[in-house]
């Protein structure tokens, strides 16, 4: 067997770097003047339902040790990294008044970014709405549609002359699914109709903001961040498989993908709707506000594929109409798994949506925003010098940039990967259960950081823009 290695190059100034949300890191989620979200009152109210009943008062931290941290992403190569502004400590009740130690905060932040020279990319949006805001309908109601908006142009007024990437969302999918679905995020909702709404109200108050952002004249430009799983067919012979899985696509994929890059809705997934009465209220002027206001760029989280197959049976019309009503789920005998997450591994996955994005998308720019790997009790693997020695995820990281590489020698026209995340940090209902992060977190300790074997490693690949492979 050979020994023989070789490297296998990045495009000039590829950012290298991180991601993660004010909720799951600032903690302080009570403090200096910051309104209650969603998954403050949730836990209030409700603190069983969070792993080791940890909820969102502290996280990791990020807070007061930003400064630290923010010097840690520079020493293991960073050129780049992603959060959030949490709109309910800026704007405590959602609309109205500014909390102006929130905007001393985020200066602050984005400053110590600037000055370790770090580009900043910042979410407007994260799964973290003001529980005000959630009191009066959520994304279900117009109004927060217009309140968003109008949130969206007090951060580009405040900080947009730091902040060159803006991101209005990130994984948009999520809150439909999670809180109008399968009850995994506040409200709690299972209403096909209404998470249609939910849905539909979020791909317009994505674009309202970029609307925003172009009146402001600036010089950055505004993007989204989707989970894009692709839909594998169980047959690719069988007209009914690629039929369940082109559904689970729209549903799940277009849904978000076409109206924030193509400025429309693909026509099946509109006949789809109109078919199974889940039409939308729609406001006159909806769709010149899609056409009008696409993305500039394009963020790609990916951890798993969905394979699919045609459904066994006919959907009983007895029970609430569900995604699961057009397909199976089907689990491909020759996967890996993430046992930790219940999740397959597919690496190739990402060599797929870099080819749908080139051949589908106009080769808008786009960068992988998320990928990463969640695993339970890492304290198995502390080595005498109290570092986790995390192989699984240098190798997860490594196959996946393998992929990529090859995505991007094909034309696909990726700037950019980011792991989530730079530390370990608090996941909603999960809490710490799965770590993912470069930095080991003690929340026994302090939430002390330590670094771990894949911080090291990811150090070498983003100072040389390169990842060493062996030759086979």
């Amino acid at each position: 067997m050979s020994n023989d290695k070789y490297n296998l190059s990045f495009p000039p100034n590829f950012l290298w770097g991180a991601a993660c949300s004010a909720t799951q890191t600032e903690g302080a989620s009570l403090e200096h003047g910051k309104g209650k979200n969603i998954w403050d009152y949730w836990y209030e109210i409700n603190p069983e339902k969070f792993f080791n009943n940890i909820g969102p008062k502290d996280t990791s931290n990020f807070y007061s040790m930003y400064k630290e941290d923010i010097k840690r992403m520079k020493e293991i190569g960073f050129n780049s990294f992603r959060t959030s502004i949490s709109w309910s400590r800026l704007i405590p009740d959602g609309r109205g008044e500014i909390n102006q130690e929130a905007v001393n905060f985020y200066n602050d932040v984005f400053d110590e970014f600037i000055n370790q020279d770090i580009t900043p990319i910042i979410c407007l949006f994260h799964f973290d709405m003001p529980l005000a805001m959630q009191n009066i309908g959520g994304w279900e109601n117009r109004e927060i549609v217009e309140a968003f908006a109008e949130y969206a142009e007090q951060c580009f007024s405040l900080f947009g002359h730091k902040i060159k990437y803006w991101t209005t969302f990130n994984e948009p999918i999520v809150p439909v699914e999670c809180g109008y679905l399968y009850e995994f995020h506040y409200p709690c909702v299972i209403d096909m109709k209404r998470a249609v709404q939910v849905a539909y109200n979020t791909a317009i108050a994505s674009a309202k903001a970029i609307e925003k952002y172009k009146s402001l004249k600036q010089d950055g430009k505004a993007g989204i961040i989707l989970n894009l799983t692709p839909s594998y067919p169980r047959d690719n012979e069988n007209p009914e498989d690629l039929k369940a899985a082109n559904i689970a696509d729209l549903l799940f994929n277009r849904s978000f993908l076409d109206p924030a890059v193509n400025g429309k809705y693909p026509e099946e997934l509109i006949s789809l709707i109109k078919e199974n009465d889940l039409i939308p209220v729609i406001s006159d002027g909806d769709e010149n506000i899609l056409l009008n206001n696409k993305v500039d760029f394009l963020g790609v989280n990916y951890y798993q594929p969905r394979r699919v197959k045609a459904p066994s049976k006919v959907w009983d019309s007895n029970k609430p109409l569900m995604p699961e009503a057009f397909f199976d789920y089907y689990q491909w005998p020759e996967r890996k798994m993430n046992k930790y997450r219940g999740w397959e591994i597919y690496e190739k996955g990402i060599y797929d949506i870099a080819m749908n994005i080139k051949n589908n998308y106009g080769n808008i720019p786009w960068y992988v925003s998320e990928n990463g790997m969640g695993v339970q009790e890492e304290e198995r693997f502390i080595n005498n010098e109290d570092i986790i020695e995390d192989d699984y995820r240098i190798e997860f990281i490594k196959e996946h940039l393998i992929w990529l590489h090859k995505g991007i020698s094909e034309g696909s026209n990726c700037f950019g990967y980011h792991i989530w995340t730079f530390m370990d940090n608090w996941s909603w209902l999960n809490g710490y259960k799965n770590r993912y992060g470069f930095f080991r977190v003690d929340i026994e300790n302090n939430f002390k950081r330590s670094i771990k074997k894949s911080g090291l490693w990811f150090k070498k690949v983003a100072e040389s823009n390169s990842l060493e492979i062996s030759a086979k």
